[in-house]
């Protein structure tokens, strides 16, 4: 960003965005977590996002999940979308090219994607909130490969919440009654190779996440965007090591817009780099559908209305997913 925030300004700007080192949370001192602690906090007060390294996910695991995800998405088509369930609200399994759109666009996003959902799933769930993952015979290495990532980033997302609540002044284990066996998506993306004129479609249109928090795998090229408070785009350039994590919707509504969810969009490449294609692995971290996202009393300042009306996780992402196109109903 041209000009940081004064609040995160003697942050590391590496990736573009404040860079923290999660290692000093999960293992330092007591200084050094409250240091993490503060730092987090005033990053996702003012930019919603922060690039975060020493989070412990093997790049092994990394690796291998991109080369599993190439080699599911040059399959045919025919033989893709053999692999749609639109019966699952498209959480489970492979979305076809320009299915997806931003809120409040009308023109389709330049990808296609594979989803993969919870399978530590909490005893006595409504199993309506839980379809089965989708599995490909011609690569039968995607789903465990994808459950393996799947469960590494979880485990990230715990942590940061735990620093999270800590900012908020709640228990250090505040998410951890909604979060573990939550209703959380990996998802797999491709941008395939431009082949003509993309007119007003990008790669991911403007938009805020729904969830929590997301964590960003490292992608494999670049692309990504998020606006500040001027109204200005800032190119997103986080080293392989890293995860961008970022505000989602639901963590603003429960702070009462104290915590950011910052406008994000993937961007066309320069015509000359229109025949590379992109892929990335973002991680959405929900809570259990009936997690209550009514603003916490302490975000709410006296005599005051929270800024958004009560509702629950489950209710907000059935809304949402209707709005982005990926399911039907009223």
């Amino acid at each position: 960003m041209k000009n940081p925030p004064a609040s995160v300004a003697h942050l590391d700007f590496v990736a573009g965005i404040p860079t923290l080192d999660l290692s000093h949370f999960t293992h330092g001192t007591a200084q050094q977590r409250q240091a993490f602690v503060d730092d987090l906090g005033a990053a996702y007060r003012s930019v919603g996002f922060a690039a975060i390294s020493g989070h412990g996910v093997q790049p092994e695991v990394i690796d291998t999940m991109y080369a599993e995800a190439e080699a599911f998405f040059a399959l045919p088509n025919s033989t893709k979308l053999k692999h749609e369930h639109p019966e699952h609200n498209r959480q489970r399994g492979y979305v076809s090219f320009g299915t997806e759109h931003a809120k409040d666009s009308k023109a389709a996003d330049l990808k296609e994607f594979w989803q993969v959902g919870q399978t530590r799933i909490p005893e006595g769930a409504d199993m309506d909130n839980y379809p089965p993952n989708a599995e490909v015979d011609e690569c039968p290495r995607l789903a465990p490969q994808a459950d393996a990532l799947y469960q590494s980033l979880e485990d990230v997302g715990r942590q940061m919440l735990r620093a999270i609540a800590l900012h908020l002044e709640l228990e250090e284990t505040y998410f951890e009654q909604f979060v573990p066996g939550g209703n959380s998506i990996l998802r797999l993306i491709h941008y395939p190779p431009i082949t003509g004129e993309p007119h007003s479609s990008v790669r991911a249109g403007q938009h805020e996440d729904i969830n929590l928090i997301t964590l960003l795998v490292g992608a494999s090229a670049d692309g990504l965007e998020v606006m500040d408070k001027e109204g200005e785009w800032t190119a997103v350039k986080a080293l392989p090591e890293h995860l961008v994590v970022n505000v989602g919707d639901m963590l603003q509504r429960l702070t009462n817009h104290e915590l950011k969810s910052t406008t994000h969009r993937v961007v066309n490449p320069p015509r000359e780099l229109w025949s590379q294609p992109r892929f990335s692995m973002p991680f959405f971290c929900h809570p259990v559908p009936d997690m209550s996202l009514a603003a916490l009393p302490q975000c709410v300042q006296p005599g005051e209305s929270p800024l958004d009306p009560a509702t629950t996780a489950g209710e907000y992402l059935a809304e949402r997913l209707r709005e982005i196109g990926l399911t039907q109903g009223k």
